[in-house]
């Protein structure tokens, strides 16, 4: 079996709270599990293979007795935000080495109820006494990739606000965002700055919440009455300082999305919709410009008259709201990606951000700082008949 053989998502469940302070990390996992898998049409019972992150207890160790699981495969990769991409892919890998049939892939975490900012890096990473100490924090990393990024290439700050107001356009359609009213390019430059030049609205939302996925074998998708979407390429890589020697220009996707679309046999011009991790607006602009849909330093351009936005949009993106208004759980967007792209596949995003005829979707997660060090994950999905 092969990739080309349609590994399946048969199941997706997004927390629908963005403020939990009733509700334990733990139980959030359990809750977005039996989401999903009521979602697949499948049982707890039946999952074979669980994939989660460090942020309940000891990984899957902890909560694979919580959820009364009794797996044959487990895997706990951490690359932050993105680590949800990789389990993904990972799960699909099992599953094509015959090591299980039926994977689930949870996240949750309550940063909005405890007040957790992000962090720059983990305390005791190798890297720590040299950035941290000294103001090397999330938002001030990514705005030294913004300013290199225009001056480099002649971006705006209005240009970045583009992606923001496409953002927001999209999340007044969704009931669950955090933050659902529409704003102009004028009031994202006109909010505060934070760490020139991202301003405030430049910024993703800090939530509660978290999301689940089922990844199934062909055979079991088959038999599924859930309609269910294909995994058609997905890559994964680290970008990192190079010892000093970093170009902050650029981004993991500029590895990954050529991987992802050499797997699945597809360019840029095939996507229909796309999924893109916006911890920042620049996050956004690299990124598209590394996977492939502009030339690099064209960002700026490419978004401008309303590229992004859906349902007619150049290059529809988001049509949650993403991290930028939607929902941003524990600082890792990754998996509210990945549950929006399977939404658009089945043709289940609000009827006013649904692309017509969806056949071919990008998920994209960066976890880390495209100013520092960064894990990258691109994965391509297919309508089920494709």
């Amino acid at each position: 079996m092969t990739i080309k053989s349609h590994v399946c998502i048969a199941g997706a469940y997004e927390h629908p709270r963005r403020l939990i302070p009733d509700r334990s990390v733990p139980q959030i996992h359990a809750e977005v599990a039996l989401g999903a898998m009521a979602d697949a049409g499948l049982s707890l019972s039946d999952v074979d293979a669980y994939f989660c992150d460090s942020t309940a207890g000891f990984g899957p160790v902890s909560m694979v007795e919580y959820l009364g699981l009794h797996p044959r495969y487990i895997d706990s990769t951490e690359t932050g935000g993105s680590s949800y991409l990789v389990h993904v892919s990972h799960a699909a890998a099992a599953i094509e080495a015959g090591r299980c049939e039926i994977a689930l892939v949870t996240m949750a975490g309550l940063a909005r109820s405890r007040g957790e900012a992000p962090i720059a890096r983990p305390t005791g990473s190798p890297e720590s006494s040299f950035e941290t100490l000294w103001g090397m924090l999330p938002v001030t990393a990514y705005a030294l990739a913004a300013q290199r990024h225009m001056f480099e290439f002649g971006t705006t700050s209005a240009q970045l606000a583009e992606i923001k107001v496409a953002a927001s356009l999209h999340a007044q359609h969704n009931p669950l965002a955090l933050l659902p009213k529409p704003v102009t390019v004028e009031e994202v430059l006109e909010s505060p700055l934070i760490s020139s030049p991202l301003h405030r609205l430049d910024c993703c939302v800090i939530t509660d919440g978290g999301g689940a996925v089922v990844v199934v074998s062909p055979e079991v998708a088959r038999d599924l009455e859930r309609r269910t979407v294909n995994i058609l390429g997905r890559a994964e890589a680290v970008k990192h300082t190079n010892n000093g020697r970093i170009d902050l220009t650029y981004t993991g996707a500029a590895t990954t999305g050529p991987l992802a679309f050499a797997e699945a046999g597809l360019r840029p011009a095939d996507i229909d919709y796309v999924s893109i991790y916006d911890s920042f607006t620049i996050t956004v602009l690299e990124t598209l410009e590394d996977l492939g849909f502009c030339e690099k330093g064209e960002g700026g351009r490419f978004v401008l008259d309303g590229a992004l936005v859906a349902p007619d949009g150049r290059l529809p993106f988001n049509t949650d709201g993403g991290g930028l208004c939607n929902n941003h759980p524990s600082n890792r967007g990754g998996m509210t990606k990945i549950i929006e792209a399977v939404r658009q596949l089945r043709g289940e995003s609000h009827l006013a951000v649904q692309v017509p005829d969806c056949e071919i979707a990008l998920a994209h997660g960066t976890g880390g700082s495209i100013g520092t060090r960064m894990g990258s994950a691109t994965l391509i999905l297919g309508r089920e008949d494709t």
